[in-house]
């Protein structure tokens, strides 16, 4: 029997991205290369802790990736 893989189709920041194989979010952002730190993540309009960033992404995810602007 031979084994096939889906691709895992994800919006990160309004772009479109598809992988082959399964990645854990924090592996996701490295792999695309955007910071792991003084950011914060929302998935699909909701706020996603740094305590689940070692779980996988999941098919069809809207990521949004945010960081602290100061200022005034």
């Amino acid at each position: 029997m031979t084994s096939t893989s889906v691709p895992i189709g994800v919006s990160v920041n309004g772009t479109d991205h598809e992988f082959a194989e399964t990645l854990t979010v924090r592996e996701l952002l490295g792999r695309l290369e955007l910071p792991t730190q003084g950011i914060a993540l929302a998935v699909d309009g909701a706020v996603f802790p740094k305590s689940r960033w070692d779980e996988p992404v999941g098919r069809g995810w809207q990521i949004e990736v945010l960081t602290a602007v100061q200022g005034g």
